[in-house]
């Protein structure tokens, strides 16, 4: 289970101007202020947890979480959920604002608890010069260092979802214009920069336990390739804001391969619960027997990490996003899956035309049929027969909730799966795609775990066409798409679709125009809550 727990202080929280009106006007139940608060080593660390805590608000708080949203946006997934819910997924799933005109705030959520992370990561860094750093000065530059990689990685999951955000790198609450893309890439890279030049270089074997979670040089040399390969690659460029060449992404990526201490977890199944579930049930062991590799080791280059605690009391600590992905109000004890709200239904082509023999086909997808599920699609939302199973929740061979067993409140809320947005089988073929000297073996690793046959030769389409199978249902598909090609035909192609799904048990028919796509450039729909309260200095993106 969890080793590293990121729950912020109150005191903590009430100083970053994360409190509600109500504890505002009571009285203080501390000296601590803003003023006099960061003062020491201890108090910069305590506030840095502040800022870690962002991390799990920014998709479980409210609004449609990052990793959900992306994949119903790519073409692995359509937006599913219940038969008599709303719309709004399938909106976003076709890109088009005409099938749930109401739903105008999808994202507020996201964007409000965004700009809380920013806000927490601008105060940390503004207070760094008043904390008195005599005898552990070592640590100024690592905990800046992380509090500039969060506000990157913040800032950089802004960018790509609404492209022109409002760009704040001191504490405010002024109501500014949205910036240029260039000006907010170009902090996300000066920040990257700085976190390479004074994060952690401990390799990953050597981390103390203490640290796990913990963003480092590691995590900011593989976060930089990723940023450098999206923005040269939407915008057509060939550096990243004159800052970082192709050469420099590489070289950042051989660092971690060859100095990170990272690998492969040797069975792909055992990155997932549910996966390794499965993967015992059908050796005919018992399901609690699994072989699952847990939340931290040698392939987690940096993960979200949660836990069970989530409570109504404003302690949003866990994964809230994940059930999502569940079966739609089914519990299947026999392979572990637990029950959700049946977003992210997988088109049966991709099942279809995935290779029987890859291994990472039976760990990324529930086949209903053909694993014997006994599944009612009266309450299903565009059904097509296939689920998602990598960010899933699970149950114990009774049918109860794993989270509820480990004392979370419910399955709801108690999600405490982790979120690994950078595993190290990304860095292997990032650097492929780069044009590393090994990218052929660097392939071939990721191939040979999946139980495929190894490649004589690889290029862009190759390299892309591993990346859909090794990521598939992470999160990661639908920005790939986005950067293949600047004029965005290539991603128009491959979302659009024609056919039927099943709503309720209804075959009805699901169109996606990939020109819908081009006419939003990708890009998700700006909360119209926040442009009412900017007095409409914000604006809309194009298509929305």
């Amino acid at each position: 289970m969890k080793t590293t727990k990121f729950i912020a202080l109150a005191f903590i929280a009430c100083l970053l101007n994360a409190c509600g009106e109500s504890f505002l006007d009571t009285e203080p139940i501390t000296t601590k202020t803003e003023s006099n608060y960061y003062t020491t080593p201890e108090e910069a660390a305590e506030a840095l947890v502040g800022c870690y805590d962002a991390l799990q608000l920014i998709w479980s708080g409210s609004g449609i979480a990052m990793p959900v949203a992306s994949d119903v946006m790519s073409d692995l997934c359509f937006g599913g959920t219940g038969a008599a819910d709303g719309d709004s997924y399938p909106m976003i799933d076709q890109f088009d604002k005409t099938v749930s005109p109401a739903d105008l705030n999808l994202f507020e959520g996201n964007w409000t608890n965004y700009y809380t992370g920013i806000y927490r990561c601008n105060v940390l860094i503004s207070k760094m010069d008043q904390v008195n750093w005599t005898g552990q000065e070592y640590l100024r530059g690592q905990i800046e260092a992380e509090a500039r990689f969060l506000r990157a990685f913040f800032y950089f999951d802004m960018v790509r979802m609404f492209e022109r955000v409002p760009l704040l790198t001191v504490p405010s609450v002024e109501n500014i214009p949205q910036s240029e893309p260039d000006l907010t890439y170009e902090v996300i890279t000066e920040d990257l920069l700085y976190a390479i030049e004074n994060g952690s270089d401990v390799p990953f074997e050597e981390i103390a336990e203490a640290d796990y979670g913990h963003a480092n040089k590691w995590s900011a040399e593989a976060l930089m390739a990723r940023v450098f390969l999206y923005y040269t690659g939407y915008y057509g460029k060939t550096d990243l804001v004159g800052l970082v060449t192709g050469a420099d992404a590489l070289a950042y990526l051989e660092d971690v391969i060859s100095a990170g201490g990272f690998g492969l977890v040797e069975d792909y199944s055992d990155l997932w619960p549910a996966a390794s579930t499965y993967a015992a049930a059908k050796a005919g062991k018992p399901i609690a027997e699994n072989t699952y590799a847990g939340e931290t080791h040698k392939e987690v280059v940096f993960a979200i990490k949660y836990t069970y605690t989530s409570d109504y009391n404003g302690n949003t600590d866990g994964n809230g996003w994940l059930v999502m992905n569940g079966l739609r109000g089914t519990n299947w004890p026999k392979s572990g899956y637990g029950s959700g709200w049946g977003a992210c239904t997988v088109l049966p082509s991709v099942y279809s035309g995935w290779d029987a023999n890859d291994k990472r086909r039976a760990a990324s997808i529930m086949a209903i049929t053909e694993e014997g599920i006994t599944f009612d699609n009266a309450d299903q939302k565009e059904h097509t027969g296939y689920m998602t199973k990598k960010y899933v929740p699970t149950c114990d061979k009774n049918g109860a909730s794993t989270a509820v067993n480990l004392g979370g409140v419910n399955f709801m809320i108690g999600q405490f799966q982790d979120y690994f947005s950078i595993r190290y089988a990304d860095v292997l073929l990032m650097a492929a795609e780069l044009g590393s000297v090994n990218a052929l073996d660097y392939v071939n690793l990721v191939r040979a775990r999946a139980g495929v046959t190894e490649l004589g030769a690889v290029d862009k389409d190759i390299i892309y066409e591993e990346r859909r199978l090794e990521f598939a249902f992470e999160g990661i598909r639908y920005w790939d798409l986005l950067r293949y090609d600047h004029t965005l035909a290539y991603a128009a192609g491959k979302v659009a679709f024609s056919g039927t799904v099943k709503n309720g048990g209804t075959e009805v028919p699901k169109i996606i125009d990939g020109n819908n796509l081009i006419a939003t450039r990708g890009l998700f729909q700006i909360p119209n809550n926040q442009i009412t309260l900017s007095d409409g200095v914000l604006e809309q993106n194009p298509g929305w």
